[in-house]
């Protein structure tokens, strides 16, 4: 996948993370078509060079590598196992990537049914957020044969700079899930953090100034605390997802009877944010939600 003259590149989902995603394959010399349901969200792309599609079965046959970052796993199957998806129309020999958080059970599945048309799938979710995406420097995790891995790696290469191949099928969406479960808890603290520093007078950003380069530093606190403060709270990652991504953890974790305390009180926490209609937000306006719940105690 080193040459760029004759890998072609399809890249389906073009939203918040996929749009940089595919602009730096793009840039990087690939022949990139693209494809999503909204097509406004196509035309930056379009304006660089990237060849818009009209259908994913057409992306799909004209493509020897399928890159998906979609929504939601009823949003992967139907991409990837529809009468109209990637293996009912992909080219033998395809590699396809599906980099959505999903489910480690539907990537089996993908995987499993691709290899039966000589297709070679892996999961690979990834984490950085927006601020990754624009950069270049998202954690990929990946699941799948090695050889299927090195040989996308290139491709990786443009997206992303920690790149973990963690296991067979499947193994990749399971390490996301670890990545959610620590940052479920995390945004608690970091909500929570500024929150106090709020009632007790201080200023928030001098408090951030102190405590991110300690034991308490996260990428949360460094990224997503000073979105908090300025009252940003539009998605690098939307709330919905975000439940979404909990929703799945959950699931698994309850399979392999793992109890996960931290996990189930912050799903509570964001499902009531998007009861309030915050469910387009970005992860950070918990802040909302906490500091919303004392003002009420004032």
């Amino acid at each position: 996948m080193k040459n760029e003259k004759t890998t072609v590149i399809g890249f389906i989902g073009t939203g918040v993370m996929g749009k940089s995603m595919a602009k730096h394959l793009v840039k990087a010399g690939y022949k990139v078509l693209i494809y999503n349901r909204t097509v406004s969200r196509t035309q930056e792309l379009v304006d660089i060079g990237a060849i818009r599609k009209d259908t994913i079965a057409e992306l799909s046959s004209e493509s020897n590598v399928i890159i998906t970052m979609v929504g939601y796993p009823s949003d992967v199957e139907e991409v990837y196992l529809g009468q109209e998806g990637i293996l009912q129309n992909a080219k033998s020999g395809t590699y396809v990537v599906d980099m959505t958080t999903s489910s480690p059970i539907l990537a089996k599945k993908i995987y499993e049914e691709a290899l039966r048309k000589d297709i070679y799938a892996l999961d690979a979710p990834v984490s950085g957020g927006d601020i990754g995406a624009q950069k270049g420097t998202l954690a990929i995790m990946v699941g799948g044969q090695k050889n299927h891995f090195d040989a996308i790696k290139p491709v990786l290469d443009i997206m992303g700079t920690n790149i973990v191949l963690q296991g067979e099928a499947g193994a990749g969406q399971h390490t996301k899930m670890c990545n959610q479960i620590a940052i479920a808890s995390n945004m608690i603290g970091v909500s929570e953090a500024l929150v106090y520093a709020k009632k007790a007078g201080l200023d928030q950003a001098r408090v951030l100034n102190s405590i991110e380069t300690g034991a308490a530093g996260s990428w949360s606190l460094s990224n997503l605390a000073p979105r908090m403060i300025k009252g940003d709270f539009e998605p690098g990652f939307y709330i919905k997802h975000f439940i979404k991504d909990m929703k799945i953890a959950l699931e698994v974790a309850e399979e392999m009877n793992l109890s996960t305390p931290g996990l189930k009180l912050a799903k509570s926490l964001y499902e009531e944010l998007a009861e309030l209609g915050e469910q387009d937000k970005g992860t950070q306006a918990l802040y909302k939600l906490l500091d919303k719940q004392l003002a009420s105690l004032s």
